[in-house]
């Protein structure tokens, strides 16, 4: 059993939301009442001291990142001390998958400009944490590994990652695709160079021009900020159209 014995109100409050949305058995208790003859782990806040029981271990909670303390705590109540690694599969909406050991802690699908930052976040606190990134929407993943420079990053081969979906799991393939990535061997890396093709170029201009209401494919320069995955074709067409990406008409009435 978890049990939380803390006084420090933002950390017990914390903790215990993360836990029951996890639907995680735990209990609470003041540091001075008696502990559940079944305690194995207890939440403290870090720097709080407690008298603990033997045989219990104990997990620090930082009152900012009450997941990371519940993942340890799960962790430990399952007996497991695994790695923290991340999988993202690249593309205009990378999905982004966090494990710790074989089990999946976080599931993210952002923007692809936004994919770093969740990255570098969840890996923030995490001993030796590892990030794999898929090989497909090689612009876009190559953005990402560049992004990631503080991180150890993995090329993964991608293939056969994306699953079949069955009714009701439309738009979770990316997800469970990272999942899989996370959980394959790469190469490690610490940049990817690459330069879109003429062909890759078009088919993002020819992307741009359907999604278009005036029929108008947006120009080279903005086709390879979608490439690398700085824009969306949606924004591409605003700015091309004189707007900034929220839809609002720029001063200088142009393209930048």
């Amino acid at each position: 059993m978890i049990v939380v014995a803390t006084a420090d109100f933002e950390v017990y409050h914390g903790v215990v939301q993360e836990l029951r949305d996890r639907g995680v058995p735990f209990t609470t208790i003041e540091p001075d009442d008696p502990w559940p003859d079944d305690a194995a782990v207890a939440v403290v806040a870090a720097g709080e001291r407690v008298e603990v029981p033997d045989g219990v271990d104990v997990v620090q909670a930082d009152p900012e990142r009450p997941r990371r303390a519940v993942e340890a705590a799960a962790a430990t109540l399952r007996g497991e001390s695994g790695r923290t690694v991340v999988g993202v599969d690249p593309g205009e909406r990378p999905g982004i998958a966090v494990l710790d050991g074989e089990t999946v802690v976080a599931a993210f699908q952002v923007g692809a400009g936004e994919a770093a930052d969740v990255v570098r976040r969840e890996v923030a606190d995490a001993p030796d944490p590892v990030v794999r990134v898929g090989d497909g929407a090689r612009l876009i993943g190559a953005r990402i590994i560049e992004e990631l420079d503080d991180a150890r990053v993995e090329l993964v081969d991608e293939a056969g990652t994306t699953p079949s979906l069955g009714p009701g799991a439309r738009g979770m393939g990316d997800v469970l695709a990272a999942v899989n990535i996370a959980r394959i061997e790469g190469e490690a890396i610490a940049s990817r160079d690459v330069e879109p093709t003429a062909g890759e170029l078009q088919r993002i201009k020819d992307r741009s021009r359907a999604a278009s209401d005036a029929n108008r494919a947006i120009d080279e320069a903005l086709a390879r900020r979608v490439a690398t995955g700085e824009l969306t074709v949606e924004e591409a067409l605003a700015l091309h159209r004189g707007e900034d990406p929220d839809g609002e008409t720029s001063d200088d009435g142009g393209t930048p």
